[in-house]
């Protein structure tokens, strides 16, 4: 029976080849979409979960409790020390420490290679904690001694091309001789370690003293710290002891510190603590499923307006003693082959397009990881739900027709389904289409308005050079002497880290005037020299801009400082005292410039000072002319490698570090282009499916409309009104939606645009005129037929 069933089905498709066409590639679409999304989706639900206890696996993360909540993924340097002594909730802790960028010296036959990479720091049980087996298989890895490593396999290959590289060395820094005790296995790329150099915690003080520390007094968000559990704890009974921490240790402090356990489940998931949001994919998975709904509203559209030329198929049928569910059944096979079809185009596109999808999020995914067992389950489910919900409406549509009138040629449109449901399922493909096209012009106009709004400051033909820390200060001008002379460098800075576009930056306490307390708010402290405001062009609003010193005595604020505590005016800041960073630095207010975002403008402007201090310059900031770029580079690259010919000489440009800020959001647009285009696309094929039908089956009424004296543009609006009525009421529906979601989105920014009624008037007249063009052709056809052969259709 079924064998028949497919035969059967197999002859109506091919009889009918244009309308199968239309729907195997729609679904094929529909479904090459929804594979890339459960790759996408299966790389992310994927991480850490190859440790071999993931459930008892910790991350120390701590809450920040001043006028605002700040989410730290990070601890105090002495919190590690503490949990492990002090409480007996834990089988292991283990803290790591990350310095970014560092010099790597390797030897080989005698040829010195140079690398630039991060090093993390490893107290011994961080692999008793996770299960990062070294190359032989083993978990015997040993970072006790001093001067040890181990490394991936695959640094091993870039390093010494081989991975026999035990009792080996490299230099860290020009200064440190490391010897390699082990060789990992390369790390999974669904893992939150990144790094791939593990040196042992017992060095870390020779490069990062407070983090090496027992210091409770700060948080750098360079270190980490994570813990074993004993099975059977209570997190939230845990997490009660450690409030006694913060008041034993900061009791003081205007800076409340809650610590908290993060479950390792939740690290890759927690946008507050640096990881991606869980919302991404829910939007993911539910735009796949409307792709697939488009493709399917599709099928039941083509296949019932086709269900009144088979009627009188359907009529013999029953007649010749077919039952209802035996027709049921073969148009549901019907369906099946045809869905069937699509799956195995929906892989092939889904393979042509997963190195863009791969390109866009920096990922390795590949079609072999869809040879899972997992994958084949979805597969069969979603082949299973689309030919189901494709096929069983048209089938007991089909399976209902009475065979008198169908034989008699007297059935309407609605004993094969009417014009109602088509117009319901149109208005949802056109909605789905609305909703996402003005999505991605929202998307598009925040965008455009975070990175051409004015910053504050000047980005713009400004290049950051990094410099090694810890220079003496007749070092810094020797450098800057040389980097004058080069014609197209109008100005140059030594500092900390650029006004915004950079990772580097610093919060501390604040008090006032002379006030009892610190104030409730911290302030970002930006280290740079007298140059710094005239090179990215701050505005000085009042006073002036502060002396050359060795030490901080004055500094320069923002306007944002004065604003939280309570001035009205700039100039009542001037000749005020601060005291920050525990009053280490004690200073003047001598200036005031104007307010400039540090961060996007998902965040507030912070409160800020800046002032000169050599011992904590890493970067330079270069104003150049940019005539000829590519020489000027070239120049400074030379003057650098010779004042620092240890190191490798790393650039970047500023407005480049601030479009960076906003990378999140360019792939939330990249995507919704795509997914806008691929919806209209799938509607498109439904259109032009439908107005072959309507056309073929009105053929002899146009012939008679062009008798009596309609002309073309007659007939188009005829075919046109229609879809446009469908259209407006689409629009309607969508809008309100759409706009309360992207108002949603939009709430995560503290700058943000406006949502205005012409962005969802533009998506609307946007698809008036795809479906214009869709139509057009075979109206036009039509249209311009000589009426003859128009009326001898029949």
């Amino acid at each position: 029976m079924f064998r028949n069933y497919i035969r059967i089905a197999w002859r109506n498709l091919l009889k009918r080849k244009v309308f199968t066409a239309i729907n195997i590639l729609g679904l094929a679409i529909g479904f090459g979409s929804s594979i890339l999304i459960y790759l996408f989706l299966s790389y992310h639900l994927s991480f850490d979960q190859f440790h071999n206890n993931p459930d008892r696996i910790y991350r120390m993360v701590t809450e920040e409790h001043r006028d605002l909540i700040d989410y730290e993924a990070s601890v105090p340097p002495a919190f590690s020390k503490a949990f492990r002594e002090n409480y007996e909730y834990a089988e292991k802790v283990a803290k790591v420490v990350v310095q970014y960028g560092s010099i790597i010296d390797t030897e080989t036959n005698g040829d010195i290679r140079k690398f630039k990479e991060d090093v993390a720091f490893i107290e011994e049980d961080f692999f008793k904690i996770f299960n990062f087996p070294l190359l032989d298989g083993s978990n015997n890895i040993s970072l006790s001694e001093p001067n040890t490593a181990v490394i991936t396999e695959e640094f091993a290959e870039k390093m010494f091309g081989s991975t026999l590289v035990v009792g080996k060395t490299f230099v860290l820094e020009n200064d440190k001789a490391i010897k390699i005790t082990g060789v990992l296995q390369n790390l999974p790329s669904t893992t939150f370690l990144k790094e791939q150099i593990f040196v042992s915690f017992v060095n870390l003080e020779d490069f990062f003293e407070f983090a090496a520390s027992e210091s409770w007094g700060g948080i750098t968000s360079n270190l980490q710290c994570y813990s074993l559990l004993k099975p059977n704890q209570n997190v939230e009974s845990i997490e009660d002891a450690l409030l006694a921490l913060p008041k034993e240790h900061r009791p003081d402090s205007k800076n409340k510190h809650v610590y908290k356990l993060q479950p390792l489940s939740d690290m890759h998931f927690n946008p507050l603590y640096g990881g991606i949001d869980p919302v991404l994919l829910w939007v993911f998975g539910i735009i796949g499923a409307f792709l697939l709904a488009i493709a399917c509203i599709n099928f039941i559209n083509i296949s019932t307006a086709q269900a009144f030329y088979r009627s009188k198929e359907i009529g013999v049928r029953k007649v010749l003693g077919s039952f209802k569910a035996h027709l049921f059944w073969q148009f549901l096979s019907e369906t099946f082959v045809i869905s069937l079809f699509a799956v195995m185009l929906g892989i092939l596109f889904a393979a042509l397009f997963l190195p863009s999808l791969n390109n866009l999020f920096e990922l390795e995914l590949s079609i072999q990881s869809l040879l899972t067992i997992e994958f084949f389950g979805f597969l069969l489910l979603v082949l299973a739900s689309v030919a189901f919900l494709s096929g069983s409406y048209p089938g007991i549509l089909m399976s209902r027709i009475v065979p008198v009138l169908a034989l008699k040629g007297k059935l309407s449109h609605s004993d094969t389904g009417g014009n109602t449901t088509r117009k319901v399922l149109v208005v949802a493909q056109f909605a789905i289409s609305i909703a996402l096209i003005a999505a991605t012009l929202i998307i598009s106009r925040q965008i455009e308005y975070a990175t051409n709004s004015d910053l504050g400051f000047d980005k713009e033909s400004i290049v950051m050079v990094e410099v090694p820390v810890d220079l003496e200060p007749i070092q810094y001008e020797a450098l800057k002497d040389r980097l004058q002379r080069i014609p197209n460098v109008e100005n140059i800075t030594f500092c900390l880290s650029s006004p915004g576009g950079s990772e580097n930056n610093w919060g501390t306490s604040i008090k006032y005037n002379n006030r009892p307390e610190n104030e409730e708010f911290s302030i970002q402290a930006k280290i740079g020299d007298e140059h710094f405001i005239e090179t990215f062009d701050l505005t000085l609003v009042a006073g002036r801009n502060f002396f050359k010193s060795d030490s901080i005595t004055e500094v320069v604020v923002n306007e944002k400082f004065g604003e939280k505590v309570g001035v009205t005016s700039p100039d009542e800041l001037l000749g005020k005292t601060i005291e920050v960073n525990g009053a280490s630095i004690k200073a003047t207010i001598v200036g005031v410039v104007g307010d400039f975002h540090d961060v996007s403008f998902a965040e507030e402007i912070q409160p800020a000072f800046i002032a000169g201090n050599p011992n904590w310059y890493g970067e330079i900031g270069l104003k150049i002319n940019r005539v000829n770029t590519k020489e000027t580079l070239e120049k400074i690259e030379q003057h650098w490698s010779e004042a620092f010919s240890g190191y490798i000489f790393d650039y970047r440009f500023l407005d480049e570090r601030v479009a960076d800020e906003y990378e999140a959001e360019q792939r939330y647009l990249s995507l919704s282009k795509v997914f806008s285009a691929l919806a209209i696309l799938i509607g498109c094929l439904g259109l032009y499916g439908l107005i072959l039908f309507f056309v073929g089956l009105r053929t002899k009424e146009i012939g008679i409309r062009k008798v009596l004296g309609s002309n073309v543009a007659n007939i188009l609006a005829l075919f046109t009104m229609d879809f446009f009525k469908l259209i407006l009421i689409a629009g309607i529906l969508a809008t309100p939606i759409a706009w309360y979601l992207m108002e949603q989105w939009l709430q995560g920014y503290a700058y943000r645009t406006e949502i205005h009624w012409w962005i969802f008037a533009l998506a609307i007249v946007s698809i008036m005129v795809i479906t214009l063009i869709t139509i057009s052709y075979q109206t036009l056809k039509v249209a311009v037929t000589s009426p003859v052969k128009s009326l001898r259709t029949e």
